[in-house]
């Protein structure tokens, strides 16, 4: 399938994606602040780009949209540029692999949740993964 817009429309498209505060992000902060845990966001004083760390708790929370982290059940790869996509694609499951040793070396507990789980997930749950886990 080709591409619907032209090349300087898809650029524009694309130059509006942003890595901090995504709509899904802003969904879960809002639960998570309802269950009474307070974070911090996009914090650069931590290894990789987390969207929230919890420092009281030693835990860090990534929210990983289906498209830009490969998810096995949505995940799809465009039709056009294919090869740069796939590429794309495996080195953010690769960075994702290499920020959770990271973490895990270091004894934090690392929550990563998909996009389309965030409509299932409910505050008992998200309780339970950061005191329990």
């Amino acid at each position: 399938m080709t591409d619907i817009f032209s090349k300087k429309k898809r650029s524009e498209i694309m130059s509006k994606v942003r890595s901090k505060d995504s709509k899904i992000e802003i969904e879960f902060r809002k639960k998570l602040w309802g269950a009474g845990f307070r974070y911090r966001k996009n914090s650069s004083k931590y290894f990789g780009k987390l969207d929230l760390v919890l420092p009281k708790y030693k835990t860090v929370i990534f929210i990983d949209s289906c498209f830009w982290h490969g998810c096995p059940k949505h995940g799809i790869i465009p039709e056009t540029r294919k090869k740069f996509w796939k590429t794309k694609i495996e080195r953010n499951k690769k960075r994702d692999k290499e920020v959770n040793w990271h973490y895990k070396k270091g004894s934090w507990k690392i929550i990563r949740i998909w996009e389309h789980n965030l409509k299932k997930i409910q505050c008992e749950e998200i309780k339970r993964a950061i005191i329990c886990k």
